[in-house]
């Protein structure tokens, strides 16, 4: 398989998890709305509905950080990094990705294992009366999450040795 082949690949797989994102983000935000509307206008208010409010926040943000990656959106001390040719800031991509992200998405996802396990061995629940049950589900979203960031690094790198070489995605 060619680099350009998984590059595409790697891309697709990740716009979907876009439009997933956005989809749970438009979901947040009527969580949010009808929180809104029956605190206010009916005074009635549920635990669960706030606390999945952040729960939908979290996967937002956690796997948000792969899309941005695939955008390349991430802020950089851009006034410099502007002024390098392509192939020099394809180096610094890789070079950060390889020393950087990796080594700590593996630390993120190593050390959250037990975190996740205890809750789900634990049965973890919410502490407040009328909260969500199975803790272990939004705990969950932090190892797996930094999964996908590695499969988004992957693919940035794919992406920066296609640039460095001059290869038209």
């Amino acid at each position: 398989m060619s680099l350009v082949k998984l590059e595409r690949g790697l891309e697709r797989a990740l716009h979907y998890l876009g439009n997933l994102l956005a989809i749970i983000l438009v979901l947040m935000i009527a969580n949010v709305l009808y929180d809104v509307v029956m605190r206010y206008f009916f005074h009635a208010s549920s635990v669960a509905m706030q606390e999945l409010e952040w729960h939908l926040f979290a996967v937002v943000i956690l796997f948000g950080i792969s899309y941005t990656l695939k955008e390349d959106g991430h802020v950089r001390v851009d006034f410099l990094y502007e002024r390098f040719s392509a192939k020099t800031r394809a180096v610094i991509n890789i070079a950060g990705t390889v020393l950087f992200l990796i080594p700590f998405s593996l630390l993120i996802i190593y050390g959250s294992y037990t975190f996740v396990m205890d809750a789900y061995t634990f049965n973890e629940v919410s502490q407040d009366p009328g909260g969500l049950t199975h803790r272990w589900i939004i705990k969950a979203m932090i190892p797996l999450s930094f999964g996908v960031l590695l499969l988004a690094s992957v693919h940035f790198i794919v992406k920066n040795i296609n640039r460095f070489k001059g290869v038209a995605q």
